[in-house]
């Protein structure tokens, strides 16, 4: 079904017709929160995709939609959305990064927090992708005081030595790439926790 699904939509003819983006977000997205997602979250994620690469507007609902339906207690399908997500920002265009980045780290910065290690690793995956983090650097100011608080105090607590050393990878990237705001945030950090 979702191969003859894909195949449609790459045929969409651009403007998408209101009615594709009400399949969109009301068809497609609503998929993401059923239980045997598993079955078929590769192909729904690519028509996801092939939906943002015939109009990127479409963007900031969708990341909202993933966003809303994410899974609270089912890890296995955390690290699915993470990879839908990762898919995503491949394709996303800086100008609607900017629109989704605030409440897309909120969550990220809870998946890096996750007792789950899988969810964790992959979350802290996002950081060894090229493009993604050329749109962190641009958005620096924005992302690093969200992620900061998670990855600092996950680089003292965190039970697992992989974990602990990707999040000092990603805490060295951040000091290289505003040492200033780091120092900041370092700084406020420890007088919060002091108090």
């Amino acid at each position: 079904v979702f191969g003859s699904c894909c195949s449609i939509i790459n045929g969409f003819a651009l403007p998408l017709k209101a009615e594709h983006k009400q399949f969109l977000v009301k068809v497609l997205l609503p998929l993401q929160k059923v239980k045997c997602l598993s079955l078929y979250h590769a192909q729904l994620a690519y028509c996801v995709v092939q939906f943002l690469e015939k109009d990127a507007t479409l963007t900031e609902s969708v990341v909202k939609g993933l966003l809303k339906f994410w899974p609270k207690t089912c890890s296995q399908k955390e690290v699915m959305f993470l990879g839908e997500i990762e898919e995503i920002l491949d394709v996303i265009e800086p100008s609607q990064f900017v629109k989704i980045q605030e409440p897309l780290f909120r969550q990220i910065s809870r998946c890096v927090s996750s007792p789950h290690f899988q969810v964790a690793e992959r979350a802290l995956y996002f950081w060894n992708n090229e493009y993604i983090m050329s749109l962190i650097e641009e958005n620096n100011h924005v992302i690093m005081p969200i992620m900061f608080p998670a990855l600092y105090r996950i680089s003292k607590e965190h039970w697992n030595q992989t974990i602990v050393a990707l999040v000092y990878n990603v805490l060295k990237t951040f000091m290289e790439m505003n040492s200033k705001l780091f120092d900041e945030l370092t700084a406020s950090y420890k007088s919060e926790r002091q108090k």
